[in-house]
């Protein structure tokens, strides 16, 4: 497949974008904003296309055009309110799908979060949450977006996100039992879990939950 990584200058889309570079069965596009991360892939060899969530969905189709697959791996960010959030979590993830379905794509991978598809967690428990509710009404809704488009989509909620090194083991399934388990996942190991997701046809139409565990990444796909 050929792969746009939206959000390739992200912390997961920098890790997926080069697994996809050297994966023998797919090529990437980095997704990215500016001029100079632009010139960064592709002084390492990587082709690249300008990605504005939010610009039109027409310029959005024009970078799509000759991919086959979109992976939806980008975030406003911490530090940002909830109208950046609103505006680049929800409605840029929404018109990158209209822009995959008028482009003619028909593949598309999301990275989520972990509680998102639970309404009862963010809008009544969110009491001394560092994140805010509306975070994950924009998750919700561009989640419910795409299992809607009628593409081929799958959705990964993977757990609190760590910096360590992958392990290539994980837990994923459709709702994870969270109680007595340590929530976090490399975000290498979620780069692995896209990429799987990409390789294995068993995953589309399906959403999951992923946490750090000890299946490896492809057997755990294989069994969603």
């Amino acid at each position: 497949m050929n792969v746009l990584v939206i959000g390739a200058n992200g912390q997961i889309g920098r890790l997926l974008t080069r697994k996809l570079k050297d994966h023998a069965a797919h090529d990437v596009l980095a997704g990215v904003r500016k001029e100079e991360q632009k010139q960064a892939y592709e002084n390492e060899g990587i082709k690249s296309r300008f990605i504005d969530l939010e610009g039109s969905i027409k310029d959005m189709e024009k970078a799509m055009d000759g991919v086959t697959a979109v992976v939806f791996a980008a975030g406003s960010g911490g530090h940002t309110g909830a109208d950046k959030t609103m505006m680049v979590d929800l409605d840029g993830a929404v018109k990158s799908i209209e822009a995959a379905k008028n482009a003619g794509v028909k593949r598309y991978v999301m990275v989520s979060a972990i509680n998102a598809d639970d309404r009862e967690y963010w809008s009544y428990n969110m009491e001394g949450n560092g994140i805010g509710g509306y975070y994950f009404a924009a998750k919700y809704y561009a989640d419910v977006w795409l299992e809607n488009s009628g593409l081929d989509y799958t959705v990964i909620r993977p757990t609190l996100l760590v910096n360590e090194p992958g392990t290539g083991k994980v837990e994923a399934t459709a709702h994870l039992r969270q109680e007595g388990k340590k929530l976090e996942i490399p975000r290498e190991d979620v780069a692995n879990l896209t990429v799987a997701s990409l390789d294995h046809d068993n995953t589309i139409g399906k959403s999951f939950d992923a946490n750090q565990g000890g299946i490896d990444v492809d057997e755990a796909v294989k069994n969603l």
